[in-house]
């Protein structure tokens, strides 16, 4: 049911964020092109319309056997590159949508445990394997607490995705397995 809400809230929100991506080329293309109004305008619009595909595949609905390509995979991988955090996704290839879910459910996870920058190689095969390197990562034992222990007290909003990914992994018959050392974290799924 909450996957159902998530794919509703997504497909009601990326039309109107399509909109304004679309309004803001239009106005571009009439001569304010440089101003930094619109490039502010831009910038936002884009970066919350990747958000929104980004959390349709995280928390939308995702049926065994439904297929992702990796052309909208591959670009809400490239918008989470685009900032402080590094992502090499192998192999680029269309996937199981909910392998891509747990995939980008662990990303998540990734971003908020390095939230200073760092890397992050997910590799996709018979379990998914998240390397993440950084030079600050953040202490939260609570959070990866989440991701093993289904007897864990729910985290804040902002960290649903830790509870959502370990659900995920079962859902697909696996458990998640960590370890853990000086600046480097590898979680397999």
């Amino acid at each position: 049911m909450n996957a159902l809400l998530g794919s509703r809230i997504c497909h009601d929100l990326i039309s109107p964020l399509g909109a304004i991506c679309n309004g803001v080329e239009l106005v571009e293309m009439m001569g304010s092109a440089g101003s930094a109004e619109i490039a502010l305008l831009s910038d936002s619009a884009a970066a919350a319309n990747a958000r929104i595909r980004l959390f349709r595949i995280a928390f939308g609905m995702a049926a065994p056997g439904q297929k992702i390509g990796w052309g909208e995979l591959g670009s809400v991988v490239d918008t989470l590159s685009a900032g402080r955090m590094k992502i090499d996704w192998a192999p680029a290839s269309d996937l199981d949508r909910v392998e891509a879910k747990l995939g980008v459910l662990l990303v998540l996870c990734a971003e908020t445990l390095i939230p200073f920058g760092g890397t992050v190689r997910v590799e996709m095969g018979p379990r998914i394997t998240l390397e993440i390197a950084a030079e600050r990562m953040r202490d939260a034992p609570e959070l990866l607490q989440q991701l093993i222990d289904d007897t864990a007290e729910l985290p804040a909003p902002s960290e649903l995705h830790f509870p959502l990914a370990r659900v995920a992994a079962a859902e697909l018959g696996r458990r998640i397995d960590l370890n853990v050392a000086e600046g480097q974290l590898r979680i397999t799924a």
